[in-house]
C-alpha cells in the first residue's frame, strides 16, 4: 500500500476515534472516510484495534522526534512542552486523549506498542545525557518520563487546566533539582 494512502487511512482512523470514541470507530467508517475499500483495510489490519494501534504509532499527526538541545534539562523541558502541545492543540489533543483513554478501557487495544515506540525514541535523550556526564548510570529514564508525563496529563487532561507559561521548566526543575 502506498505510504500516502496508508497515512490517509491512519488519519481517518484517528479523527473518527476522536469524534466518536473507540466504540463508534468502525472499519467501515474508516473505509468511507479514507476512500479505501474495507476489504483492503482488513487485509492489512485484522481488526479495528489493530488498525488504531498501528495508527497511534505510524500516523504523521502523532509523529515524534526527540528534542536535542544539547543538555538534559533543555531536552526534558522541550519534551514536556511537546507533551503539552500534544494534549492541548488540535487535532492531536482530541486524538491522543480519546485513543489513549480507549486503550485504558479496552484490553484488545494494546497501547504498549505506542508507548514502547515513543520510549525508544525518548531514550536517546538519556543516552546523550549519559555520554555528556549529566546523568548517573543509576538513573531510571522511564521513571523520569512517567513523572513528567504524569504531571502534564494530570494538569491538562484530568484537571482540565491550562499549563501556565513556564510549566515545563518548573516541572523539570522540580524533578532534577528536587523540591
Amino acid at each position: 500500500m502506498a505510504p500516502r494512502k496508508q497515512q490517509e487511512i491512519f488519519d481517518a482512523t484517528l479523527r473518527l476515534v476522536a469524534e466518536k470514541g473507540y466504540d463508534g470507530l468502525t472499519v467501515e467508517g474508516v473505509a468511507e472516510r479514507s476512500g479505501v475499500n474495507k476489504t483492503t483495510i482488513y487485509r492489512w489490519w485484522p481488526s479495528k484495534a489493530a488498525l488504531l494501534g498501528a495508527a497511534l504509532v505510524e500516523a504523521d499527526v502523532l509523529g515524534f522526534e526527540p528534542p536535542d538541545t544539547g543538555s538534559l534539562r533543555g531536552d526534558l523541558v522541550a519534551l514536556v512542552e511537546g507533551m503539552i502541545r500534544l494534549l492541548t492543540e488540535p487535532p492531536s489533543a482530541d486524538i491522543a486523549v480519546a485513543a489513549l483513554a480507549a486503550a485504558a478501557r479496552h484490553p484488545e487495544l494494546d497501547a504498549r506498542h505506542f508507548f514502547a515506540d515513543r520510549f525508544a525514541k525518548e531514550r536517546e535523550i538519556f543516552e546523550r545525557a549519559a555520554r555528556r556526564g549529566e546523568l548517573s548510570a543509576s538513573a531510571d529514564p522511564m521513571l523520569v518520563l512517567d513523572l513528567l508525563a504524569g504531571a502534564v496529563w494530570t494538569r491538562v487532561v484530568l484537571r482540565g487546566l491550562r499549563a501556565p507559561d513556564g510549566f515545563a521548566a518548573k516541572a523539570v526543575s522540580a524533578l532534577l533539582d528536587g523540591i
